[in-house]
């Protein structure tokens, strides 16, 4: 079964030791749905995936990419999200965008 969640966030940056990220803080409800699918896939199949991190077929308006959810320590999970996608969106962060995932 593909779960499917949608949700609105800003674009928030995050400061790596070589370059500047930005990132969509995904919380609440949809945080815990992500938590839940990563659980059951364990189950299911053994093991964590890398940093335990969860695939995902993102959105943001009408631009798609296959990447991964990463958790954080607080129970929310950070979608990156590359600078093609905010130039083909023209957003910038501290932008509002709309955000579809289907978990893989």
């Amino acid at each position: 079964m593909i779960e499917q969640i949608a949700f609105s966030a800003e674009i928030g940056c995050w400061q790596g030791e070589k370059a500047v990220y930005h990132i969509v803080t995904v919380g609440g409800g949809e945080a815990e749905a992500i938590t839940m699918h990563e659980r059951l896939r364990h189950l299911e199949f053994g093991g964590r995936r890398g940093f335990g991190s969860v695939k995902v077929m993102a959105r943001i308006g009408d631009t798609g990419w296959k990447t991964s959810v990463f958790p954080s320590k607080t129970g929310e999970w950070w979608l990156l999200v590359g600078k093609k996608v905010l130039k083909a969106e023209d957003l910038v962060a501290g932008d509002r965008a709309q955000v579809k995932l289907e978990l893989l």
